[in-house]
């Protein structure tokens, strides 16, 4: 283990992440947090970390000029050589803190793109990638416009909520002009998109110095959307390695990380296949590890840990030495999880060979199946999806649950 390790900046506000955490020291890094104060009792890994730094206030409430002043301070006594943000939330965060503090990375103009879904959709066809029609609401000519010539039903999104959480569905011109303006000023935070209903697919995978290293296809069986308008059953499996569709979704992928200038980490993003026109449209991406539980899910197909390979990758980028992937296998792997009834949900009747992971969260029954066949993961993600519908599942609408990180 190298002594003359380097400082690290962690920033998140949802707990996740342990791995890359764990990943960071043990490549002799010194390792420093920032977290919510609510998280103060979470099971970080402690043991791993040199200093935690809590901040008021969860998601989007933390005073910016605060953490800066923060982060100020503890520059006077300890030179950081990284900031990296776990969760989508933090990205703003962390970019801000670079640009401010002249520390390399990822900036605000790059950082935008990952964060920002209008920024997303403009760069992805300017880019030439296919993307549903869409417009800002800025204009109102221009919403006239696009509610004339674009077919409904229409969807309203955040521009930068992080999940499928706060998505309008709009039927007509006049439903749509009510929500936009229920939103008065905030209408500038959103767009309006097609919805084209399709298949979504997420491909999760790990850049260095700009080059793919590594990615996994997979297809949601239960989109995020669906689950958190109408809560039930998530789940999403890896598709047949080779295939047309996997095949079309890492070329959109790479033409993608090439034209937003992800250089290096990891990477979420999501696609739709149009039941319509059969094209696979880009939605969204993100520099992060998947949420919901999806690393666990890429681990059982492939034996690689995106956390823990992402902190190798950072590692790496710091001390301008070489990162190389550890072998993937191919096997297949899903996940099913749901809202649960129970805190502690007793799952121990799920007891098939196949069972990888149980998902520990309090309030939550999920698991992660892995099996050398496809078919069989299938049928197994369909035969529980049932029983922890019939047995465990709930429709609470926690927010903080609705989000899936």
């Amino acid at each position: 283990m190298e002594t003359s390790g380097n400082t690290f900046l962690c920033i998140s506000n949802y707990f996740k992440g342990n791995a890359f955490l764990i990943s960071l020291k043990k490549q002799g890094n010194r390792v420093f947090l920032v977290t919510s104060e609510k998280l103060k009792d979470s099971a970080w890994a402690y043991e791993y970390i040199d200093e935690v730094f809590y901040m008021p206030g969860q998601d989007l409430d933390w005073d910016l000029e605060l953490l800066l002043k923060g982060v100020g301070g503890l520059m006077k006594e300890n030179k950081i050589d990284a900031i990296v943000a776990l969760d989508d939330y933090d990205v703003e965060k962390a970019t801000f803190l670079r640009e401010n503090l002249r520390i390399p990375g990822m900036g605000q103009t790059t950082g935008r793109y990952f964060r920002d879904k209008l920024a997303m959709r403009i760069k992805a066809q300017d880019a030439g990638i296919n993307v549903p029609p869409f417009s800002p609401l800025f204009n109102d000519e221009d919403i006239n416009q696009y509610a004339d010539h674009v077919k409904a039903p229409w969807v309203l999104k955040p521009r930068s909520e992080a999940s499928a959480h706060g998505i309008i569905k709009v039927h007509d011109k006049e439903e749509l002009w009510k929500h936009i303006h229920e939103l008065g000023d905030n209408r500038l935070h959103y767009l309006v998109e097609q919805f084209k209903p399709g298949d979504v697919y997420h491909a999760d995978g790990l850049m260095f110095n700009g080059k793919s290293l590594f990615l996994t296809v997979s297809k949601y069986l239960a989109t995020p959307m669906e689950i958190s308008q109408g809560g039930g059953i998530f789940r999403s499996a890896n598709l047949e390695y080779g295939s047309e569709d996997e095949q079309a979704i890492k070329k959109s992928n790479k033409a993608i990380m090439k034209a937003f200038g992800l250089q290096s980490g990891a990477s979420h993003t999501e696609f739709i296949k149009c039941h319509e026109d059969g094209k696979i449209y880009f939605l969204e991406t993100s520099s992060r590890v998947g949420g919901a539980h999806l690393a666990e899910m890429v681990e059982a197909a492939t034996d690689i840990n995106l956390w823990a390979e992402w902190a190798k990758i950072e590692d790496a980028l710091v001390k301008g030495k070489e990162y190389k992937l550890p072998k993937a296998s191919k096997q297949y792997a899903g996940i099913v999880l749901t809202l649960s009834k129970y805190e502690k949900p007793d799952l121990s009747g799920f007891d098939d060979p196949e069972v990888y992971f149980r998902v520990p969260l309090d309030y939550h029954a999920g698991l992660v199946l892995r099996s050398k066949s496809r078919d069989r993961v299938s049928k197994l993600l369909d035969e529980y999806a049932d029983r922890l519908a019939r047995d465990f599942s709930t429709t609470a609408a926690a927010p903080e649950v609705k989000k899936f990180h």
